[in-house]
């Protein structure tokens, strides 16, 4: 059995939209509809990638 990632190197296996959007969320505590205006997209998409990002990466850390 393998030994789970750092987060750093998790957040390195995620696409590259899932990642930005959890950075922006979780590291420089943008809220979601922030993060929709800077992307141009709608708040729901932002919050199914960060659903289905938060399921990867916790997946990634062997934490879930």
């Amino acid at each position: 059995m393998t030994a789970p990632l750092s987060l750093p190197d998790a957040l390195a296996q995620l696409p590259e939209e899932e990642r930005i959007i959890l950075s922006l969320h979780y590291l420089r505590s943008l809220p979601s509809q922030e993060i929709a205006q800077m992307l141009g997209v709608p708040e729901k998409s932002v919050l199914a990638v960060m659903a289905s990002g938060k399921a990867r990466i916790t997946a990634l850390l062997g934490l879930g």
